[in-house]
């Protein structure tokens, strides 16, 4: 399938701030399941910086603005093809150990419900089966509710509420899954929601878990599904700060407000 995608994301200050800077994972790699035609992303008067790829495979660039400034966009726009492999990620260069991904962080804060979860594939065998399970389990306990939850909200809270958004059904299956000994990580990108492409509020996230003898395979509690073609892989780490697509700094007293705009389109090949 070929994705178009559109991203726009608006910083607005209520008394103009001094500068800032910015971290951004806002290009994808490509691998065997995507491939990257073409991919621009710009900073209105933005300063480039350095850009390297860190030890997960994700390409890191750094932005900076000049003040006094108002407002700052960041505009994303590109092409990829994407192919679906089942949810296995495949041809995607890293060095970092699947081990370090069984690091719990403060969102991901395993507690007494999600331990249970977790205890729901004590004895399997298979570890796929297993993490195919852990994900059926936060699914059925997390419903998909717009609006229902925080930036801040973890894994504990969604769960006790039951009812949260992407972010929440990622964070509850990396607990689970790290609770039943099985790396796992937070995975940020860009979702094919409907055949319109229309316009969504934010990006996607999804969880990828460790299959020995397989490596990485994606799994998408809020969708109920393993990434396919209608995903494109941004960035990944241990919860969902970790593997933000842009984090930044600002210097001055203003008042942050956010706007962001995401179309994803399939189109003619």
């Amino acid at each position: 399938m070929l994705l178009t995608v559109d991203h726009v994301t608006r910083y607005r200050y209520d008394r103009p701030v001094r500068g800032l800077v910015q971290s951004h994972r806002l290009t994808p790699a490509s691998n065997d399941g995507q491939n990257v035609l073409d991919w621009k992303v710009s900073v209105t008067d933005g300063l480039p910086g350095g850009t390297f790829r860190d030890g997960a495979g994700d390409f890191v660039k750094g932005w900076s603005v000049m003040g006094p400034v108002s407002e700052v966009t960041v505009t994303v726009s590109g092409r990829v093809e994407t192919r679906d492999m089942a949810g296995v990620l495949r041809g995607h260069r890293e060095w970092t150990p699947p081990d370090c991904y069984l690091h719990e962080t403060a969102p991901t804060r395993i507690d007494a419900t999600l331990m249970a979860v977790a205890e729901e594939v004590r004895g399997f065998t298979d570890a796929l089966d297993a993490a195919h399970r852990l994900s059926a389990l936060v699914s059925e306990a997390i419903v998909y509710t717009p609006g229902s939850t925080q930036s801040q909200t973890t894994a504990a809270e969604a769960m006790t509420q039951k009812q949260g958004v992407c972010q929440d059904h990622a964070h509850a299956l990396l607990a689970v899954a790290r609770g039943a000994g099985l790396p796992a990580r937070y995975v940020s990108g860009y979702l094919l929601a409907d055949a319109e492409g229309a316009a969504h509020d934010a990006a996607h996230a999804w969880a990828e878990v460790w299959i020995a003898g397989l490596g990485w395979v994606g799994f998408d509690p809020a969708n109920e599904c393993c990434p396919d073609d209608r995903y494109i892989r941004l960035g990944s780490g241990l919860d969902a700060q970790d593997a933000a697509p842009i984090r930044g700094v600002s210097r001055g007293p203003g008042v942050e407000s956010l706007d962001v705009m995401v179309a994803v389109q399939s189109v003619q090949q």
